[in-house]
Order: structure tokens, then C-alpha cells, then sequence
């Protein structure tokens, strides 16, 4: 049938696919989406995506109306909808659409949330916690100011500013997704500019790379966050899957020894920061507002610091408030995910490919903080676009889902989290150690 752009954007197009059909268009520059039906050729559309191309790419050849839903807020659908008319070709053969029950109950529980308004965010909520940021770094800086540099004055200012650093993320994290504004465009810009100006980070980079993980969380081979076999395993499926490859690299059946030392507090001051220069040099041509943002943070750290204490000073306490955010951030995320299910893509409705993926930590006003709400990561994943001081408000609905379909929503304590990253890595280590070392043996 070849692609179906030529006939895009024809109000009158009756043509139907059947999902053989559909799946067989899932390569880099041949790509075909289903949208409540619908079917779009995404393959140029795909490259000037907002969310970034990756998004869509992972879902070529399936049905994305749960994600494309969910990735937007509910008064923009339809606009979002219209712009998306030239790249129609199609519609799902009549007997080929099969409505899984859970996505039809899925749908009326979004209907409920935006009934109960729990879409529409706080602007005094978002506003306090911009505040308690600028609290913190003004503390942090008034400590020298009045108190003078010495060693414990640089440990407190080093804490307080780290602390605001991992708050920031938490704020920057809601813009990302939309949560704090109704208006849309102006979230992204925001976020952009708190994530570049007041964070020394990048907001694209970060929609490139989170968007991909809330998409298809721990998927191997499309969450970035599960890409890491380089220094660890993660799972049951990629601890073979590397040994399989026979590259020796490193001793995972270590990992949850050496993932204290160099996983949390090295993400953030290398591997983030190695990303983002490689983001900025691929689109060096796009990215020069992003640049001057960036450099607006680095450019006022100094200008603020070295008079104070040095350049060697501020570049250690850089080094060390990074290694807190890093190692903060780290922690919180990765165990509501780690000790989950990890796999390749099969394609599992929205709230199943959700619920394998992601754990709650109890709640608590410390919990709420410590994790900028992310202790409700599953209804975080299932309404990424609803802000967060409300979801709280739909577990109780999320729960009585899981119950009827037989799906188990995990939650753990805090303390309980941390401890299953370590016994999870353990696990994934000895997974790999034994499948390397006897395939080992039996080829010699």
C-alpha cells in the first residue's frame, strides 16, 4: 500500500488498515500511529514533534490514544486534533477495533478526574514552593554573608542550596509536564527558563529524555531510564540479554555494592551533564536560547560566589550541592521503578504498561516534600499532566480500577523503597553473573 501522506488532510477519507497493516509501518522514516481510530502517518511530522520524535516513534505500528491523552492536557485535545488532519490517511478496519475493557474503564475514570476539577492546578500551591526555592538559596547566601566563611558556614550553605536544587527539580518537573499553568506554551517557557536559568540544565533535553520514559516506562530499548547496561542491569530479561552479548565490562554482581558510590551521586555531575552537551551540539543550530539560558545559571553562581569564597570554592561547592540533587533525585526515582518490572515492549494497554512499571511510597507531609509528591508516582504516570497536590484525590478511584482487573498497586514505605533498589540490583547481578559464567563455561 505504500504510505498514506499523499492522501492526508481529505475530510472525506474512508480508506481502512487492518493492524497487520498498521504494524508493519514502525521503521525510523516510515511511521503510523492509531488515534481512537484514526490512523496518522507520523513519519515528517514526527521530527518537529514538541514532545521530540522519540515519543512517537516508540509507539510506530500501535495504538497510542491512551499516551497521546494522556501526554495533553484535556482542554487541548480537540486543538491538538486539528492540527493533526493532514497526516489522516485512515481508520482502524471496523472489525479490527477491539477496545480492551480496561481502556474503557480508563477513560471514564479520566472523565470523573476532570469532572472533580483535578486537572486544574493551584496557583498558591505552585507559588509556595517557588517561594520556599528562593528561600532557601537567599539563606544559603546571607549564611556568609553574616556569618562568615568557615568550614561548618560552607556545609550549611552547601546543604541549603542543594536542598533548593532538589526542590527546583521537583518545580521544574511540574512545568515539564504541563501541571502548573492551564495554558500550555506558557509551562514549556517557563520551564525552560527556571530549568536553564535557576537549575544550570535544559528543559528540551529534559522533555526529550522524560517523555520517553513516561511513554513506555521500563521498556528496554525505549526508556532511556533502563538504557544503563553499561554500568548496571537491571530486571529479570536485561541481565541475559548482556550476558548473551559476553562483553565483560563490569562486575555486575557487584552493582548493589558500587551503586551507592557512583550511581546516585555521579548521575546529575556527569552523565546528565554529558547528555545535555551532546543534546546541544546535535541541534547546535536550535539551540541558543537554550544555551544562553543554561549559561545564565553557571554565569551567576560565580558572580554571586567567587567574591566570597574563591574560584576553587565555588567550583567545590558546585560539585557538592550537584552530588546532593544528584543522589536526592536518584534515590526517589528509582525506587518507585527498579524494583519493578523490567521487559521488552509488548505492548500492554496504558494502565497495565503503567501499573508493572511503577510503585507509590506511603504519603506523609515528609514523603509529600522529600519526593515532590512523586511518593503517588502510579497515578503521577497514569495523569502525568494532572498536578501533583491533586493526586492524592484520584488513588482511592485508582485503586478500586486495579481491583476490578485484577492489576496489584504496590506502596511501600520509604525506608522499605531504598532497601528494594539495593536487593533489586542484587538480584539483576547474580541473574547476569550466573548466565555469563555458564555460557562462558560452555563455550570453553
Amino acid at each position: 500500500m505504500g504510505k498514506g501522506g499523499d492522501k492526508a488532510g481529505n475530510a472525506d477519507i474512508q480508506k481502512t488498515y487492518t493492524w497487520d497493516e498498521i504494524r508493519k509501518h514502525h521503521s525510523r522514516d516510515d511511521q503510523w500511529i492509531v488515534i481512537e481510530g484514526e490512523v496518522f502517518d507520523v513519519s515528517r511530522w514526527s521530527r518537529i514533534h514538541p514532545g521530540g520524535s522519540k515519543v512517537i516513534s516508540h509507539y510506530a505500528g500501535q495504538d497510542a490514544s491512551n499516551v497521546f491523552g494522556a501526554f495533553h492536557k484535556p482542554q487541548d485535545l480537540q486543538k491538538v486534533r486539528k492540527y493533526m488532519k493532514p497526516i489522516l490517511i485512515g481508520r482502524v478496519a471496523p472489525d479490527q477495533m477491539n477496545i480492551a475493557d480496561i481502556d474503557k474503564d480508563f477513560k471514564e475514570l479520566k472523565q470523573r478526574a476532570v469532572k472533580m476539577n483535578l486537572f486544574k492546578p493551584s496557583y498558591f500551591f505552585f507559588f509556595m514552593q517557588f517561594a520556599m526555592i528562593m528561600a532557601l538559596q537567599t539563606i544559603a547566601y546571607l549564611n556568609f554573608i553574616y556569618n562568615g566563611v568557615h568550614w561548618y558556614t560552607f556545609i550549611v550553605t552547601t546543604l541549603l542550596w542543594g536542598t533548593a536544587q532538589a526542590q527546583g527539580g521537583w518545580l521544574q518537573h511540574d512545568f515539564g509536564h504541563i501541571s502548573v499553568f492551564d495554558n500550555t506554551n506558557l509551562n514549556r517557557w517557563v520551564q525552560r527558563i527556571f530549568t536553564g536559568a535557576f537549575k544550570g540544565g535544559s528543559g528540551l533535553w529534559w522533555n526529550h529524555m522524560h517523555n520517553q520514559h513516561h511513554a513506555k516506562p521500563n521498556v528496554m530499548d525505549k526508556d532511556p531510564d533502563v538504557r544503563i547496561e553499561m554500568l548496571f542491569v537491571v530486571g529479570d530479561k536485561m541481565p541475559l540479554k548482556v550476558a548473551e552479548k559476553k562483553s565483560y565490562i563490569l562486575p555486575y554482581n557487584w552493582q548493589h555494592k558500587y551503586f551507592p558510590l557512583i550511581g546516585p551521586p555521579l548521575l546529575f555531575p556527569v552523565y546528565f551533564q554529558l547528555t545535555i552537551a551532546r543534546y546541544f551540539w546535535q541541534r547546535k543550530n536550535t539551540m541558543k536560547v537554550e544555551i544562553f539560558l543554561f549559561s545564565l545559571y553557571y554565569i551567576s553562581l560565580c558572580y554571586i560566589f567567587v567574591p566570597i569564597i574563591g574560584i576553587l570554592g565555588t567550583l567545590l561547592f558546585y560539585e557538592l550541592t550537584r552530588v546532593i540533587e544528584s543522589s536526592w533525585f536518584t534515590w526517589v526515582a528509582q525506587s518507585n521503578h527498579i524494583p519493578m518490572t523490567i521487559d521488552q515492549d509488548l505492548e500492554r494497554p496504558w494502565v497495565p504498561l503503567q501499573m508493572h512499571a511503577t510503585r507509590n511510597l506511603q504519603k506523609s507531609p515528609f514523603n509529600d516534600w522529600f519526593t515532590g509528591h512523586l511518593n503517588f508516582q502510579i497515578e503521577h504516570h497514569l495523569f502525568p499532566t494532572m498536578p501533583r497536590h491533586n493526586l492524592y484525590k484520584i488513588k482511592p478511584y485508582v485503586k478500586e480500577l486495579c481491583l476490578k482487573h485484577g492489576i496489584d498497586y504496590q506502596e511501600v514505605s520509604l525506608s522499605r523503597a531504598f532497601k528494594d533498589i539495593l536487593s533489586s540490583l542484587r538480584h539483576s547481578g547474580e541473574l547476569w553473573f550466573d548466565a555469563y559464567y555458564n555460557l562462558h563455561d560452555k563455550h570453553d
